[in-house]
């Protein structure tokens, strides 16, 4: 596989076409992977019912200008994802793809909108499998013949960072995705991605990282301009750069480890485009990612001391219980008229922040741990 990466600057989205097309030139184009007739599913970021100016979810014109490119190629282009859980019975992916502008752009593009929620899962079976030896995927990612992730630079409170490889998250049911939270560990969770992301078998990665997300990522985080679109044919090879762009240790995330052990990409790609060392951007850290940039020996001795705890600040909770349906550890219990979680059972995943529609939930670290991570994030 060819594991170049392309970096160019983008400025605003109304320049986002051109942009992705630059960097696409820069890698050998869209020609190498689709060929007349196929149908290309498109697998943006759509994690919440988010507007598109909170960076919490893949840009509309990023998804507008791949589906003007799939067909200028001569593909078919489908979009699809499926998000978390936000309250009892909504359909949340639908939800989530009319508030981030997606809706609208299948609509004006002509192209199918697949909400994996109501379209169905096929179990398969996962080679080489480090923690789920089968999943079930998708099936319109399994019935399309070119696969592509459009992912949104940021940061992610469990992973450092979130991006062209733990896209492919959104491609199995909640279910699956608690289990792998409750593996509750950074490393085993990696894993996890990874097993779901050699089943996708993605051919091309379009990173939206014109405004990123900074801090708190992937949904409670602050948006940045950081001006880039990244391309690669490669995931784990844009994974590693896109992560390494913005500040962090490319072997810190555990989905770039994970995927490297496999014989995924490579840990040194070129880049093509814009220089790394020319990007001059530096994110904000994650709160929650404080325990991966303590130096591991610090955590083995003093892992009681070294905390990062999340707590449900009651003066902005709405009592919805998107926290308590995504809780692999149920950990979250109705107290009186509150909800608070319990820190015997609580594995530290941080879903319920990440999907907390009310930001209600929030962090506290130990006083250590405060002293520790004070010039690190």
């Amino acid at each position: 596989m060819n594991s170049r990466v392309s970096i160019v600057r983008c400025s605003d989205y109304s320049g986002v076409k051109a942009s992705i097309q630059e960097a696409l030139t820069l890698i050998g184009g869209l020609e190498n992977i689709i060929s007349p007739g196929n149908r290309v599913l498109l697998k943006p970021n759509v994690l919440a019912i988010r507007a598109p100016e909170a960076a919490v979810t893949t840009h509309p014109a990023v998804v507008a200008a791949m589906c003007e490119l799939v067909r200028e190629a001569g593909g078919i282009p489908v979009i699809g994802d499926g998000s978390g859980i936000a309250k009892p019975g909504s359909t949340t992916t639908s939800e989530a793809f009319r508030a981030s502008g997606i809706e609208g752009v299948a609509s004006v593009c002509g192209a199918e909108l697949i909400n994996f929620e109501t379209s169905g899962y096929t179990e398969v079976v996962v080679s080489n499998a480090r923690q789920f030896p089968s999943l079930y995927i998708a099936k319109a990612i399994l019935e399309a013949d070119v696969v592509i992730s459009l992912p949104k630079l940021k940061t992610h409170e469990l992973t450092l960072y979130t991006g062209a490889v733990k896209n492919f998250f959104g491609a199995v049911p909640q279910k699956i995705r608690k289990q792998a939270h409750a593996l509750e560990d950074r490393d085993r969770f990696g894993e996890a991605v990874v097993d779901i992301y050699s089943v996708v078998k993605p051919r091309l990665a379009v990173m939206d990282g014109v405004v990123g997300m900074e801090g708190n990522g992937p949904a409670n985080g602050t948006p940045i301009v950081s001006g880039v679109v990244l391309v690669s044919y490669d995931c784990v090879a844009l994974d590693i750069v896109a992560s390494e762009l913005i500040g962090i240790d490319p072997l810190k995330v555990p989905t770039n480890k994970a995927a490297l052990s496999r014989g995924f990409g490579t840990q040194n790609p070129d880049i093509s485009g814009v220089p790394l060392q020319d990007s001059g951007l530096r994110f904000k850290m994650p709160e929650g990612g404080a325990t991966a940039m303590v130096p591991s020996f610090l955590m083995r001795a003093l892992r009681k001391q070294l905390t990062v705890k999340p707590f449900i600040n009651t003066s902005k909770c709405a009592f919805c219980k998107a926290c308590v349906m995504n809780c692999s550890a149920h950990a979250i219990e109705e107290v009186g008229s509150a909800l608070k979680i319990n820190q015997q059972k609580c594995i530290q995943c941080y879903c319920c922040r990440e999907l907390c529609p009310k930001d209600a939930v929030e962090i506290k670290k130990s006083f250590l741990m405060k002293i520790v991570t004070r010039n690190r994030t």
